[in-house]
C-alpha cells in the first residue's frame, strides 16, 4: 500500500524580487512590498532603467517603453549579429573584410578604414565597440548580409527573438532614420542577451583604447575610468537622441544594467548612471538559490512504473532583495492531492509562491524532472483498488 504521507518536502528557502519581475514564473507581480528601500534617484534623462542581470528584477526605471532615436548603442544589436555569425560558424575573427565606398564614405564617428584595403573581422568589431566606427558597422554589415539594408533585416529578426518588443533598426550604425527605434528596456534586455551568449566577446566592451592605422582612440564610456567595477557597454550621441549610454558593472558577484537615454551632455550621462548603479548596488543584493533540475519535492504517483517523481524547477533561481531581507521570505507549496502517470519530464505539477512581509513577490512552475511511464495492468488495477480505500480515509 502506498505512503499516505504526499509530499516528503525538502529544506526550502525560496525568495525572489521584490520589484515586480516575472522571469521565472511568467506572471506579472505587483510592485507593493512593504520592505522599507529608499526611493531612487531621479534622473535627468528622457528615459531610463536599472534591471539585474541576473534575476531581471527592475530596481528603478522611469519611460522604460519609450521609444527613443538610441544613436550609437545601435551597436550593441550590430554586434549581436556579428557575434552570432561568428558563433554559429558563419564568420571568423581572421577574415579579411574589403572595405567598399559606402563604409569609407559613412559619417559621424570613424575607425578610419580605407576604400579598397582587406580589414579582419576582428579590427572592425574592436573599431565598431571602441571607437563607435560607423565605418566599421557598414563594412561588417555588408560582409556579412551583402547590404546594410539587408543586415538592418537582421537586426530586427534577432531583436524579435531576443524578445525586444519595443525596437525597430533601419541601419547598422544608429545614424538618425525614420523609424530607427529602441526603449531603455530592450537594451537593457539586449545587454544581457550579449553577456550571456558571448562572454568573450563581450570583454572587448571594458577595452579603453584601440589603435587601427596609426591612430589611436579611447572608449567613450568614461565610467570604465571612473568606476573600475564597469566592464561595459556602450554610448550613443546624436542631436536628436541626446547623450545615451549602457552600462554593465559587477560588485561582489551582482552585476546590475543600466540605460539612460537622452541627457544633455556626456558628463550628465556618466553622472546620472553612477547615481543610479551606486543605489541598486547600495540598497539590493542578489542571490542563487538553486539550479534548475534541483529536486525541491519528491511526490508520490499513482499508477506509474516509478513510486515518486522527482519535482524541481526548470530555470535556475536567482533573487533580487532588499538588503537584510533574506530571513523574512516565506514559501507555500500549490500541488495536487493526487498524482497519476504517465507523467512527461517537463509537466507543470504545481506551484510555488514566494511571500515577503504579507506581500506576494511571485508563483514559479514545479515541473517533472523526470518522466514516469504507466505501470502494466496489474499495477494499474492494484493502486485503483488503493485509492479507492484512499478515498475513504
Amino acid at each position: 500500500m502506498k505512503r499516505h504521507s504526499m509530499y516528503k518536502l525538502f529544506v526550502l528557502l525560496l525568495i525572489t524580487a521584490v520589484v515586480g519581475f516575472d522571469a521565472i514564473s511568467q506572471t506579472p507581480i505587483p510592485n507593493q512590498p512593504s520592505v522599507a528601500v529608499p526611493q531612487a534617484p531621479s534622473l535627468a534623462a528622457k528615459s531610463y532603467i536599472l534591471m539585474d542581470y541576473h534575476s531581471g528584477a527592475i530596481l528603478s526605471e522611469s519611460n522604460k517603453d519609450q521609444q527613443l532615436e538610441p544613436a550609437s548603442i545601435t551597436k550593441m544589436m550590430t554586434a549581436y549579429v556579428v557575434f552570432s555569425e561568428i558563433k554559429s560558424g558563419n564568420l571568423a575573427l581572421t577574415d579579411m573584410v574589403t572595405v567598399s565606398e559606402k563604409a569609407w564614405r559613412t559619417g559621424g564617428s570613424k575607425m578610419f578604414i580605407e576604400v579598397g584595403k582587406k580589414v579582419s573581422v576582428e579590427d572592425l568589431i574592436r573599431g565598431m565597440i571602441i571607437q563607435s566606427g560607423n565605418d566599421a558597422c557598414v563594412a561588417l554589415a555588408e560582409h556579412i548580409a551583402g547590404s546594410e539594408e539587408v543586415f538592418a533585416s537582421l537586426m530586427n529578426q534577432h531583436a524579435a527573438k531576443i524578445g525586444m518588443r519595443n525596437s525597430s533598426f533601419a541601419n547598422a550604425t544608429g545614424l538618425p532614420s525614420d523609424g530607427h527605434l529602441m526603449t531603455a528596456q530592450d537594451i537593457a534586455l539586449l545587454g544581457k542577451a550579449i553577456i550571456t551568449e558571448f562572454p568573450s566577446l563581450y570583454s572587448i566592451y571594458s577595452e579603453k583604447q584601440f589603435t587601427f592605422n596609426n591612430i589611436t582612440q579611447h572608449n567613450r564610456n568614461t565610467l570604465l575610468w571612473r568606476d573600475p567595477t564597469v566592464d561595459g557597454f556602450k554610448t550613443g550621441h546624436t542631436d536628436a537622441a541626446g547623450y545615451c549610454l549602457a552600462t554593465s558593472a559587477m560588485r561582489n558577484g551582482m552585476r546590475l544594467m543600466s540605460v539612460v537615454m537622452g541627457t544633455e551632455s556626456e558628463q550628465a550621462r556618466a553622472d546620472e548612471t553612477q547615481k543610479l548603479i551606486n543605489y541598486g548596488f547600495r540598497f539590493f543584493e542578489t542571490h542563487k538559490l538553486y539550479n534548475a533540475g534541483d529536486e525541491r519535492l519528491n511526490a508520490e504517483v499513482w499508477k506509474g512504473k516509478a513510486e515518486n517523481v522527482s519535482i524541481g524547477l526548470s530555470k535556475d533561481l536567482f533573487i533580487t532583495i532588499p538588503k537584510g531581507q533574506y530571513q523574512n521570505l516565506k514559501a507555500t507549496v500549490d500541488m495536487p492531492s493526487l498524482l497519476t502517470a504517465p507523467i512527461a519530464q517537463g509537466t507543470e505539477l504545481g506551484r510555488l509562491q514566494i511571500d515577503l512581509q504579507g506581500n506576494t513577490i511571485a508563483i514559479l512552475p514545479l515541473v517533472s524532472l523526470e518522466t514516469v511511464e504507466q505501470s502494466g495492468w496489474w499495477g494499474r488495477t492494484m493502486d485503483s483498488i488503493g485509492l479507492w480505500f484512499k478515498s475513504d480515509d
